[in-house]
């Protein structure tokens, strides 16, 4: 159930985002709400006051207020967490920071990339293989990266259904195919 108010709350922060008049960029907006969702994560007192049901909405619209001023944030992204703080919210901003992603890149025809690899890579590798997966599916890739321990070596990269194996084990197996094939 969080989950779906969390898509309706997105979806509607990226029609105020995408509407002509708005003069934000989507994704300031993401960056914004990024740098506020860590604010919040590190700050456990701050967390404490805007959860708390005993604080009255208007004060934390004031602590907020003092926020938006010092990060910057914009007025729509300043008036969404008011929003939030209004209808009680504020405490599933994670999901609906995802949400607000997940439902941009598709208004947008981004394609989102899993990738996992044996370890970490470093950023002119992610740049080289975000390069090659917008190539090979035609369109823009935001890839997310993880480390999977399992992998002995390469990578493996997951688009919606189709999944691109260029782990060792993959390599591996399709030469021990062909050798069995002959």
């Amino acid at each position: 159930m969080p989950q779906a108010v969390a898509t309706r709350y997105a979806r509607a922060l990226v029609e105020a985002v995408l509407n002509p008049a708005s003069n934000l960029e989507p994704k300031r907006a993401a960056e914004e709400l990024d740098s506020f969702q860590k604010m919040l994560a590190g700050a456990s007192e701050l967390r404490n006051v805007l959860l708390s049901p005993a604080v009255t909405a208007s004060r934390k619209r004031a602590v907020i207020a003092r926020f938006a001023d010092m990060m910057p944030l914009s007025k729509i992204v300043r008036n969404f967490l008011y929003v939030l703080i209004d209808r009680r919210r504020i405490d599933i901003l994670d999901e609906v920071v995802e949400a607000y992603k997940v439902i941009l890149d598709e208004r947008l025809g981004v394609l989102r990339a899993d990738v996992k690899s044996a370890r970490p890579l470093s950023p002119q590798q992610q740049s080289v293989l975000q390069a090659e997966l917008s190539q090979i599916s035609g369109k823009q890739v935001r890839c997310n990266y993880s480390v999977d321990e399992e992998l002995l070596g390469g990578v493996v990269a997951k688009i919606g259904s189709t999944v691109y194996d260029g782990s060792v084990r993959a390599q591996m197996n399709a030469l021990k195919e062909r050798l069995v094939s002959r």
